[in-house]
C-alpha cells in the first residue's frame, strides 16, 4: 500500500482536472460554432465578404438605383417613339383623308342638282339628302322607315310621295327616290347613284 496523500492535494489535482475538462468542452464548443458558420455559406470569406451599412447606403443602393433609372429612361424613351410614329401615322391618314374630299367626290360636300326621267332611281346612300324641287317622285325602300323628313321631323315609307321644298334623308341603306313625272329635278348631296 502506497503512503496517504493529504487531502490539500486530492483537492488541487481535481480542481486541476477540472479546469481542463472545461477548456476542453469551451474548445470543443468553439470548434464546432466554427464548423457550423463555415458550413452555412462561407460569409465573410474573400468570396463572400460581409457588407457594412455605410457600403448599402454609399455604394450598393446608389448603383442599383442609377440601373433601374437607366432602364425606366430607357422604356419612357420607347414609348414616346411608340406614340410619336401612332402620331404621325394617324396625321398621314388624315391628311390623305382630306386631300380625297378636296379632290374627290363633290356629291359629298355640296348640293347637286340631278334630273331623273319617269321611272328612273336615285338610289342612296346612307346620308344622302334629297330635295324634290321640280316634278314629281316617291319613295323606294323595302322596309319601314322609308326616309326622314328633316324639314318636319317625320318618316316616309315605301310609295309615298315626296313634298316639294322639303328635305329628305337616307338613314338606313337600300332607300331610293323614284321619279313619277317625265322630267323631276331633285338637289342631292351625299353618295347616290342613278339607276
Amino acid at each position: 500500500m502506497g503512503v496517504p496523500r493529504p487531502k490539500g492535494v486530492l483537492k488541487m489535482k481535481r480542481k486541476k482536472n477540472l479546469v481542463v475538462r472545461a477548456a476542453a468542452v469551451a474548445l470543443a464548443c468553439l470548434c464546432l460554432t466554427a464548423g457550423v458558420v463555415l458550413a452555412a455559406g462561407g460569409e465573410g470569406t474573400q468570396a463572400d465578404p460581409l457588407i457594412t451599412l455605410s457600403y448599402l447606403t454609399q455604394t450598393a443602393i446608389p448603383a442599383v438605383l442609377d440601373q433601374v433609372e437607366g432602364k425606366v429612361q430607357a422604356y419612357q424613351q420607347e414609348l414616346v417613339d411608340r406614340l410619336d410614329e401612332a402620331i404621325q401615322g394617324y396625321t398621314t391618314k388624315m391628311d390623305e383623308a382630306l386631300s380625297q374630299l378636296d379632290t374627290g367626290d363633290q356629291h359629298a360636300a355640296s348640293y347637286q342638282v340631278v334630273t331623273l326621267k319617269k321611272d328612273q332611281q336615285l338610289k342612296m346612300e346612307i346620308g344622302c339628302e334629297v330635295m324634290l324641287r321640280i316634278g314629281t317622285a316617291q319613295c323606294v325602300s323595302a322596309s319601314s322607315p322609308g326616309l326622314i323628313n328633316t324639314t318636319t321631323g317625320s318618316t316616309l315609307n315605301n310609295g309615298g310621295a315626296l313634298e316639294t321644298n322639303h328635305l329628305y334623308m337616307a338613314t338606313i341603306t337600300g332607300r331610293a327616290v323614284k321619279a313619277t313625272a317625265n322630267t323631276t329635278k331633285v338637289l342631292v348631296r351625299g353618295g347616290y347613284t342613278v339607276e
